[in-house]
């Protein structure tokens, strides 16, 4: 009988889909919640605008990524890997980016922990074993049934964040005047510029960036190549003298997927669209929930005090769907964290580690953190602001490698992409450096 290959079939564009639905659950973090309701309880509808401006460069940079994976067949790190020649540069490259995967763990696991400890009482560091040990469990599918089992209870767990942090607002909408007051980008002092680079740090995720140009080159990879496309990339090497340009490299990839680039770049942008519209509309329905219902409501400023106030506030039914929300983004993002990491660290250091010894390995600061008794949402919060310090230092080389042609050939980026990207790296490098001044200052 005939095998029939999905990626061949006419109307099956659903079936390209999917990569960006698994970085997106990285914009839907135990991070992202703290960090929204924090700015929600604390300065109510100020920082909609950071939301909004956060979400709109993660597309142009999840695009960017992804782009890069599909028509290298590399991941970022593999790509800076191969042309950071200095062995001390590029350990030095993935020591920040090491920080800024374990700081997400840090975030996740806490996130999980505290979850459990709502919904069932279950103590802190207790809660943060269990979110490790199930993560585990989730990185197990991806390593033995592939990247599209792997996206299928990823997306499944999406959905249970959408409504558990969405359901809510139809309880208690917010205001519509004080929703457009606060696309007004301004701050009202240094707290609010922390709780902003919080917000964006945890909105455009280090490791998403890293990550998404693995997913798409996984999920991509050749018909038959189940190590990725490493194949395709020798056999265009095989073929081609060394000065080969990269156009001749990206087409003897789409030969062997058997599906253009161009059509999967046009996949990928849709994919891109939807998984970072539903992510961008959680992440504002947890800033306006908590706008709208816990401003200046004593005790706001932590996950705890939210969940009991949304609980006397608008019901138990309420406040149990966002804890099991809470506890979803706990579960799907360490798991894509994880996944990220080993990237990393294969990528830039040739160094490959399973993905479960990888997991007990970051596990342990997450636990020593709740085992101090450091305060979950403080810990959260500042998670974020660490994230928010390694964006550049991601975006930077992604810009600039995807507007070679030496490297993505006629899949470059345009003069108008390029400015866009270098636009939101000055912006957050900047915001960064006001962030500094204001902590040190006392601004």
């Amino acid at each position: 009988m005939e095998v029939v290959d999905r990626r061949h079939a006419p109307g099956r564009a659903l079936w390209l889909l999917g990569p960006a639905m698994v970085a997106g659950v990285a914009y839907l973090d135990p991070g992202n919640v703290a960090s929204n309701m924090t700015a929600g309880a604390t300065f109510g509808y100020l920082l909609v605008w950071v939301v909004v401006l956060g979400n709109v460069m993660a597309w142009l940079i999840q695009y960017l990524s992804a782009k890069l994976g599909i028509v290298t067949g590399e991941s970022l790190p593999q790509v800076l890997g191969r042309r950071i020649r200095r062995p001390w540069a590029r350990r030095a490259y993935w020591l920040q980016a090491e920080l800024v995967a374990m700081a997400t763990d840090v975030a996740e696991v806490i996130g999980g922990a505290v979850a459990l400890h709502l919904l069932f009482g279950v103590p802190l560091v207790w809660g943060g074993a269990i979110t490790g040990v199930v993560s585990m469990g989730l990185l197990l599918v991806q390593t033995r049934r592939g990247a599209r089992a792997f996206e299928t209870v990823l997306i499944g767990l999406l959905l249970i964040i959408a409504v558990g942090f969405s359901f809510g607002l139809f309880f208690a909408p917010p205001e519509p005047a004080g929703v457009i007051a606060g696309l007004v980008p301004r701050f009202e002092g240094s707290t609010s510029v922390l709780l902003a680079a919080s917000i964006l740090g945890a909105t455009i995720m280090p490791h998403a960036i890293y990550a998404h140009s693995a997913l798409a080159r996984d999920r991509f990879a050749p018909t038959g190549d189940p190590a990725g496309t490493s194949g395709a990339i020798a056999a265009a090497h095989a073929h081609a003298p060394e000065s080969a340009t990269a156009q001749r490299r990206a087409d003897t990839l789409a030969d062997a997927r058997g599906i253009s680039t161009p059509r999967l770049l046009r996949a990928t942008r849709w994919d891109v669209t939807i998984a970072l519209a539903v992510a961008g509309t959680v992440n504002l329905a947890i800033l306006l929930l908590a706008a709208a219902n816990l401003a200046g409501v004593d005790g706001t400023d932590s996950l705890e005090g939210a969940y009991a106030a949304l609980r006397a506030g608008l019901g138990p039914l309420v406040a149990t769907l966002f804890a099991v929300g809470l506890l979803a983004s706990g579960l799907a993002s360490t798991s894509v964290g994880a996944y990220a990491g080993a990237e990393i660290m294969q990528g830039l250091l040739h160094a490959r580690i399973p993905l479960l010894a990888r997991r007990l390995v970051t596990l342990v600061p997450a636990l020593v953190i709740l085992g101090l008794g450091i305060d979950p949402t403080l810990a959260l919060v500042l998670s974020q602001v660490v994230l928010s310090f390694g964006i550049p230092v991601a975006l930077v080389p992604l810009v600039a490698l995807t507007r070679r042609r030496d490297v993505l050939g006629d899949y470059r980026n345009s003069g108008l992409t390029t400015a866009a990207g270098v636009l939101a790296s000055v912006f957050l490098i900047a915001l960064n450096a006001l962030l500094l001044w204001l902590v040190f200052t006392g601004g």
